[in-house]
């Protein structure tokens, strides 16, 4: 299937346009047009489908039942179901205020913070054909891994303290509030709401993703046809001890989410780049982007902000290390 955006690729550049398949435009642009091809088609359709299936799903119900369960649990699950909702960095954090208010344990909702702009269904299948089953599943565990960890940690430190005062009463009339009986639900949704949620929620989301995706593709193209052969690799792919934090550190400043720094992830590993510090790179672009902390700011105190900065940059690092020693 995958190969179909290719030889799309090289109708357009090599036929249409007529360009020299050793141009190095002509293999940037070739990049270009098929990475955006594949990404925006897959981005359209899974984002579809999984809203058929998440048509029914109750927020609500959600929080009843992360708030019920033991912290060991608690911890899995919120990482899990930030590793299966559609949310980059900042849009996570509306839901994260929701579970705050519900009075689920900070650490419990921290993990799925830090797992959600980690993991989307759209990476998944887009690692799945760059990288194989195999090291998108390792992808996956380290995400959730990270996420678990850090909630863990968060909460054994009390870390709701350090929540803004707003967030903070939330969270401690959450805990008062008495818990409520689950009731047996609304009625099911038709095939027709069901498919009016998914359009809906299709045309959303890709309309807050598709100029990320495009971003991150001209970047990946730009690395792939204009970074000279063996240069990344030289500077990043010899195994130094300081190469994965210096591509954490590298990460910081940009913005994009977990379906747009594919690509770029792809052109670092075709240049020669370690998984490890490729993959250490694209989690800290994700998941500790300045962006994400502006937002944060306005329901964390600075002392969390900078804690839970530190814990994902030592958690992406460690991360890094562990790969390229594999």
């Amino acid at each position: 299937m995958f190969e179909l955006f290719g030889d799309l690729a090289s109708l357009v550049v090599y036929q249409w346009l007529g360009w020299d398949p050793q141009n190095r435009l002509a293999q940037a642009l070739h990049f270009f047009v098929e990475d955006t091809s594949k990404i925006l088609v897959l981005l359209v359709v899974m984002i579809y489908a999984i809203a058929l299936v998440r048509a029914s799903l109750d927020v609500e119900r959600v929080r009843h039942y992360l708030s019920g369960k033991s912290r060991g649990a608690g911890y899995l699950l919120g990482s899990g179901f930030g590793a299966i909702t559609p949310f980059c960095s900042c849009s996570s954090i509306p839901v994260f205020l929701g579970f705050t208010s519900a009075g689920i344990p900070v650490g419990i909702t921290m993990a799925f913070l830090i797992t959600s702009p980690l993991i989307n269904e759209v990476a998944l299948l887009l690692l799945l054909s760059l990288l194989g089953w195999e090291l998108t599943l390792i992808y996956v565990m380290v995400g959730m891994v990270i996420g678990m960890a850090g909630g863990a940690f968060l909460d054994t430190i009390g870390a709701e303290r350090w929540l803004q005062p707003l967030a903070a009463r939330a969270h401690a009339m959450g805990q008062q509030a008495q818990p409520q009986e689950e009731d047996e639900g609304g009625p099911s949704l038709t095939l027709k709401q069901r498919h009016q949620f998914a359009r809906e929620e299709t045309l959303e989301i890709f309309g807050r993703v598709w100029k990320w995706v495009i971003i991150g593709v001209g970047l990946g193209a730009a690395l792939h046809g204009f970074v000279p052969a063996g240069w990344l690799q030289a500077h990043l792919g010899d195994g130094q001890w300081w190469s994965v934090p210096s591509a954490v550190v590298l990460g910081i400043p940009l913005y994009a989410n977990a379906t747009g720094v594919i690509p770029v992830m792809e052109s670092l590993l075709l240049q020669g780049v370690p998984l490890g510090t490729t993959l250490a790179f694209c989690m800290s672009t994700v998941a500790a982007s300045f962006p994400e902390f502006v937002m944060l700011k306005q329901v964390m105190l600075w002392r969390l902000l900078a804690l839970l900065f530190v814990l994902l940059l030592t958690g992406f690092t460690l991360m890094g290390w562990v790969l390229n020693l594999v």
